[in-house]
């Protein structure tokens, strides 16, 4: 029998994925629901070629980590086989836990509780399923495990999760600017004082890294054109679970119905057990399904927003510098419940004002360290000789204020 499988991956090529516990963490159900729910949500109103999954991501990243543990024991670092496992196990599930259409419903079906959290809950899950074999894999992911720069190999300003989106995300939009040098990067990683650093060497690739990780906020995860096509996803997803609240029937698949029906919360998840089962039942399909439905809906509101969603006729956007006036706003409520036909207490489900804001890179977070041929260490702040890092961490602040298209 093999002792391994392949899999043909469009960005890295082929990849390795020993039999064993990585192919059983693979197989497992709660990995393959992954292919049910795609990576940039609903960026594709934008790229249409961003239709790749979180299931394609997650074996990205598990690639690259896989060459990444490869580099640095041919620096001599000591990585035991079984450490070598668990950080692979870790970093393949690192995103298990995501709801469908990625970040954007954290605050909609659910509340008080992030993806990072269920994640969490969901690899507990896989261990038990699995007879305890990811304890190790858990306590490195938990950042519990006394080598704590494999930790940082999954979670920080290097890991193999954002050198696996930035390469991925720029293959499948077509934004061939967000190409990294990842390889290089792998390459140039070293350890010291426990501590993931980049040889001096490696500068230039960190330096491109850095600017094209602000280029694909701005550009991709940012576009205004998503941002409010979101805003309509959220406000559609909210009416129907108002509308539940007010004993209106609402078509929903079982485990939509649940997360429409009561406020999940942390404290709801740790009380029902049921609550995971149904979390974990709940991908993209769901809400598609569902909007199909509630374009008929008797509810005005609820069908114009599903008919946008469908029809992708997305809410208007316009960008400002400075905060939205109260005028502004009040005119919009005014002009959207005549033409609409709706009180002007409900306009607020066909309007959104948003702030959003983003630094490239900030120091205190977690800082990048480049280790020079003499031993010493500086930060990629005082190291760059092109990167303006006052520039860099000036964190960009834009308001934006989305609202239905009224004829």
């Amino acid at each position: 029998m093999n002792e391994t499988k392949i899999i043909n991956d469009p960005v890295f090529g082929f990849i390795q994925i020993p039999r064993g516990l990585l192919y059983g963490i693979v197989k497992h159900p709660l990995f393959q629901r992954l292919n049910r729910i795609n990576q940039l949500g609903l960026t594709s109103v934008v790229y249409p070629g961003a239709r790749h999954t979180r299931f394609q991501h997650s074996l990205g990243a598990f690639h690259l980590m896989s060459e990444a543990i490869l580099s640095l024991q041919q620096k001599g670092h000591f990585i035991f086989d079984s450490e070598a496992e668990a950080v692979k196990a870790a970093i393949l599930m690192h995103d298990i836990g995501h709801a469908p259409f990625s970040h954007v419903l954290e605050n909609t079906l659910i509340s008080g509780i992030s993806h990072e959290d269920i994640s969490l809950m969901m690899m507990e899950q896989i261990n038990r399923d699995m007879g305890g074999q990811l304890n190790l894999a858990i306590s490195i992911f938990k950042n519990e495990y006394p080598k704590k720069f494999l930790h940082q190999l999954i979670s920080s300003q290097l890991d193999m999760d954002r050198l696996d989106y930035l390469r991925r995300d720029s293959f499948f939009t077509g934004v061939t600017e967000g190409n990294i040098g990842s390889a290089r990067i792998i390459k140039m990683l070293n350890v010291v004082d426990d501590r993931l650093v980049i040889e001096q060497k490696g500068i230039y690739s960190l330096e491109n890294y850095l600017t094209t990780r602000r280029l694909m906020y701005w550009q991709v995860y940012l576009h205004k054109t998503t941002v409010a096509y979101e805003k309509v996803l959220v406000s559609m997803l909210t009416r129907a679970k108002d509308l539940v609240r007010q004993g209106k029937e609402v078509f929903a698949s079982p485990a939509l119905a649940y997360f429409l029906n009561d406020n999940v919360d942390r404290q709801w998840f740790e009380n029902h057990s049921e609550a995971l089962l149904m979390y974990e039942d709940l991908d993209d399909s769901d809400i598609w399904s569902a909007m199909k439905a509630w374009k008929y809906h008797e509810d005005k509101i609820l069908s114009t927003l599903a008919k946008d969603m469908l029809d992708r006729c997305v809410f208007k956007v316009e960008v400002h510098e400075e905060p939205i006036s109260e005028e502004r706003l009040e005119e919009l409520r005014t002009s959207i419940a005549l033409k609409m036909g709706i009180p002007k207490e409900d306009t607020h489900y066909m309007f959104n004002v948003s702030e959003i804001q983003k630094d490239m890179y900030s120091v205190d977070d977690d800082s990048i360290d480049i280790l020079y041929k003499d031993g010493s260490i500086k930060d990629i702040s005082e190291a760059s000789e092109i990167l303006n890092v006052a520039l860099l961490s000036k964190k960009i602040r834009k308001y934006y204020l989305c609202y239905q298209r009224i004829q």
